[in-house]
């Protein structure tokens, strides 16, 4: 029975993650638009300065015509095997561990669980679900970063494997988790807000009447939850993306320091706002994949009830 849920979960994670992955590529490549390298040579304290660089900002549609006439149409899938492990190893393990965790806390008398429960068990199931995928997503980021690079200094990835192979032998196997406390942190509140409000919206409209349980409920409710994972989410994907993509040369320092780091040289050298850069495309494609998510997910369960 436990394992049922990982299965659900996984067949629909990697559904709506293949299906836009587009849209999660333009939104990475958004996300960098702005940062220079050439101001980021040492840690930045409160209230010092650092060169203001404010290029032409592109929206989503532009980044993606600019993806597609440099490097064709096929450059729209680029890191897509490090999506399709990315899911396999995230969002199996946080789906599957939120369903264990719902189940055993769902109140059996009224069939429900109490919002703070299911806050608490996206909290939980989310952050395990990023410790054990954050490989794959750092190897996603890089390969969608990728393109944006001049040619001679493409990572040149030829996919997820070599991605993470190529990390381990030249930056050291810890490399892998670069990130991982903003993936962590990441995870948490997208599974936490995603998953719960899901749940928590469906039951309202169903309890109240509104429509029945179907396809017009499950698409209301998980365009509902997309909208609120996005909201809370974006400013740690910005950070996270950054921390991730940077490029670490033997003998000098990180790019960055650290995620505070990065968040300060940001905010001082973009503005406040840049921390929601991408977030057209975030909702863009949060709204699509959490929908396809849930819709896939409702489906899969109806044609394995039975086992």
């Amino acid at each position: 029975m436990g394992l049922k849920g990982f299965v659900e979960g996984g067949i629909a994670s990697i559904v709506a993650g293949c299906s836009t992955h587009p849209l999660d590529l333009i939104k990475v490549r958004m996300q960098l638009q702005g940062e220079n390298p050439q101001v980021r040579a040492a840690p930045v304290q409160l209230g010092a300065s650092i060169p203001v660089s404010r290029p032409t900002r592109m929206g989503p549609i532009a980044v993606g015509m600019r993806i597609i006439q440099q490097d064709g149409a096929a450059a729209l899938f680029s890191g897509v095997s490090a999506t399709v492990l990315r899911q396999t190893l995230y969002s199996t393990t946080r789906m599957g561990l939120y369903d264990m965790m719902k189940k055993k806390w769902t109140d059996p008398q009224t069939g429900n669980m109490r919002l703070w429960k299911k806050i608490g068990a996206g909290l939980i199931a989310g952050g395990i679900g990023a410790a054990v995928g954050n490989p794959a997503d750092v190897a996603m980021v890089r390969m969608q970063a990728d393109g944006r690079l001049p040619v001679s200094q493409r990572r040149n990835y030829k996919s997820v494997i070599d991605a993470i192979s190529q990390m381990t032998k030249n930056e050291g196997i810890a490399s892998l988790w670069r990130g991982s406390s903003l993936t962590v942190n990441r995870a948490m509140l997208v599974t936490a807000s995603q998953l719960a409000s899901y749940d928590q919206i469906k039951e309202t409209i169903l309890q109240k009447g509104v429509m029945v349980d179907g396809l017009g409920t499950h698409v209301t409710a998980s365009f509902a939850a997309g909208f609120v994972a996005s909201v809370v989410t974006n400013p740690i994907d910005v950070i996270k993306t950054r921390v991730m993509n940077m490029k670490v040369e033997p003998g000098k320092p990180p790019p960055y320091a650290g995620a505070t780091d990065c968040a300060l040289r940001t905010i001082k050298s973009e503005g406040p706002m840049a921390l929601y850069k991408g977030f057209i495309p975030t909702i863009s494609r949060q709204g699509p994949f959490t929908i396809v998510l849930f819709v896939t997910l409702e489906q899969v369960r109806k044609l394995l009830k039975d086992f």
